[in-house]
């Protein structure tokens, strides 16, 4: 997917472009000229959202009027409703990097389980990654190919492209070429270690946020494209969870950035920290998959919350480029949270 691809930044909107050099033999569909890749007009805004009682499970069977929706602390008039009937768009993102080789014969075996799991009117495409991102199969419902294509999954294949593991911009390449078009519930499901290597993150700022002339991809990229697609990222990390990460430590920690310094007097590596903080920005959950106790057990967490959702869509009041604020509330149901996305990215207009 990503052979022959330059990044260049846009001077006005300060956007990423990617200009393709050169076609690879899986590209043949794809553009060959620059193309800005951010130029997605936002006709409907799609909200994906959980309703959990106190006491953690699901609340399922909920009517729409029981729903507010708000943008930028204005309320929206609900205009789309999907209370998990409608198909789901799901990129399955692995990980083939050779630092997962430990997990690779039970990871396999899970995501068949995740494929059969799933509803019959899902949708299912399958990338591996390691330096460079392949997709095995674009998205379909016929469980033969879905099948065939995760057991085409192989670490060892890839022990040649092992300069790095670069998972966020294969996060980008896979919202940026596979979903575009796509409407209804849209989600990632990442199995990785979280060692990315290929935009130079670390906790100070740096591969974070564009600087001055620069042209490379950014973190910042990564999350304004998921956002601007309506995509949310299930990650599931090989990693163990940092004992202060628990799940109410993150529900507190909502409302603010992840990525301090102060993350590692914490003892949260930096790599989950960058993965806590992709799923904070565009929804979704973080899993790890020792707690888990196996990847099947992760991935059927995956599936239930999936299959629990609800999608809230409205007209949005403004095109102003730039983020802008989503809040979710339910009535009538008691004491209930309400977990989704805090924002959406509108791309600048050409």
């Amino acid at each position: 997917m990503d052979a022959g691809v330059e990044t260049i930044r846009d001077a006005g909107t300060g956007e990423l472009i990617l200009r393709r050099i050169g076609k690879s033999a899986d590209s043949d569909a794809l553009e060959a000229n620059p193309r800005a890749a951010l130029r997605v007009q936002v006709n409907l805004v799609e909200v994906a959202c959980n309703v959990f009682a106190s006491d953690g499970t699901a609340v399922r069977s909920i009517a729409e009027n029981s729903f507010r929706v708000f943008e930028d602390g204005v309320e929206q008039k609900i205009t789309h409703f999907d209370a998990s009937s409608e198909g789901a768009s799901i990129a399955l993102v692995i990980d083939a990097s050779p630092s997962v080789l430990p997990d690779s014969a039970d990871m396999k075996a899970a995501a068949q389980q995740l494929i059969a799991g799933l509803s019959p009117a899902d949708q299912v495409a399958v990338v591996d990654f390691a330096e460079h991102t392949f997709l095995l199969l674009p998205f379909s419902s016929d469980r033969r190919l879905l099948a065939k294509a995760v057991a085409g999954v192989d670490v060892r294949s890839l022990f040649a492209d092992t300069i790095g593991s670069n998972i966020y911009r294969s996060l980008y390449l896979v919202a940026d070429e596979i979903f575009p078009g796509r409407t209804g519930r849209k989600a990632i499901v990442l199995l990785t270690d979280g060692q990315d290597s290929g935009l130079g993150l670390n906790l100070d700022g740096e591969g974070v946020a564009p600087r001055p002339g620069e042209h490379r991809a950014t973190f910042q990229d990564v999350v304004q494209m998921l956002s601007a697609h309506g995509i949310e990222v299930y990650a599931i990390s090989t990693q163990n969870r940092p004992g202060i990460m628990t799940p109410d430590w993150l529900a507190a920690h909502q409302a603010d950035s992840l990525i301090s310094p102060a993350a590692l007097d914490l003892g949260i590596p930096a790599y989950t920290v960058f993965l806590a903080e992709l799923v904070r920005r565009v929804g979704g959950q973080l899993y790890f998959l020792k707690e888990a106790g196996t990847v099947a057990g992760a991935y059927r967490a995956v599936v239930q919350n999936l299959s629990a959702q609800y999608t809230l869509g409205y007209d949005p009041p403004t095109r102003q480029p730039g983020w802008h604020s989503l809040r979710v509330e339910v009535g009538g149901h008691g004491t209930v949270r309400v977990v989704n996305r805090l924002a959406y990215y509108q791309p600048a207009e050409e």
